[in-house]
């Protein structure tokens, strides 16, 4: 998936990749697509809810090798 802005919140835990990712969508335009690289389980959950209530469209979402991508559509 292709994607403007790229976040690695590798090894941080919650809430800073929430944090770090709504600074990054702050500074992007409107329809910038935005990937985000975690390793927090929670972030499986964190980041659709996040996503709903910000009206940020989470548009993709996978798991390779303990790492979670995020692909979040800013609004």
């Amino acid at each position: 998936m292709q994607f403007d802005r790229d976040l690695d919140v590798k090894g941080l835990n919650c809430p800073l990749p929430i944090l770090r990712t709504k600074k990054a969508l702050a500074e992007m335009a409107s329809g910038q697509v935005l990937r985000v690289q975690a390793t927090d389980p929670g972030a499986q959950k964190d980041f659709p809810a996040f996503a709903k209530q910000t009206g940020n469209a989470l548009i993709g979402q996978q798991e390779e090798n303990s790492v979670f991508e995020f692909f979040l559509k800013r609004k």
